[in-house]
């Protein structure tokens, strides 16, 4: 047997996605973009995006997670070229295997609990196809806004409010809400 096939055989073990799990607590990061579009009518894309970062001698720990995944693609970090960035965008495989996976090995040991819980939902949400709608595009907008709420890393763009301004701004009141406050 080669040692290629070994190694492929290898990372495909329970200890190797334990060890990914591990690996993804500190180096992974669930985000949802959400991004001005001019041809969508609430004017706003979202799009949940999983990702992992590692110098480009680690190459091969990127590799185990793409191989894991069966999906995502490897490529040099903008602006760093000595950063590698595994991303998987695909809503697909985010729902088919990526949140799975983070449920069953990152999920009982995380700190980021409620952020891996906001982004399972807003992925369940847009299978539902919530996000055609302008309410529901608002309900997953809220929720990943409130994904990061320690503000770590890159703060958004647009505060939430111009966002759900925007993206409500044609839809008519709901009668029914207005008679039950």
């Amino acid at each position: 047997m080669g040692a290629d096939h070994q190694q492929e055989r290898l990372w495909r073990t329970e200890a190797a996605r334990w060890f990914l799990a591990g690996f993804i607590e500190g180096e992974g990061a669930l985000c949802v973009g959400i991004k001005q579009h001019p041809t969508t009518r609430s004017g706003f894309h979202v799009h949940p995006e999983f990702f992992l970062y590692q110098h480009v001698s680690g190459r091969r720990l990127l590799e185990l997670a793409q191989a894991i995944f069966q999906a995502g693609s490897i490529y040099s970090k903008s602006g760093n070229p000595s950063v590698l960035v595994y991303a998987v965008t695909s809503r697909q495989v985010i729902a088919t295997r990526v949140v799975p996976f983070f449920e069953r090995y990152v999920l009982p040991f995380t700190c980021k609990r409620e952020t891996l819980i906001r982004f399972r939902e807003i992925v369940e949400l847009m299978r539902a196809k919530e996000h055609h709608m302008p309410r529901g595009l608002v309900r997953i907008v809220e929720k990943a806004y409130a994904m990061n709420p320690a503000h770590k890393g890159r703060k958004r763009l647009r505060p939430l409010a111009q966002v759900r301004t925007r993206i409500l701004r044609d839809c008519t009141p709901d009668p029914q809400a207005s008679h039950e406050a």
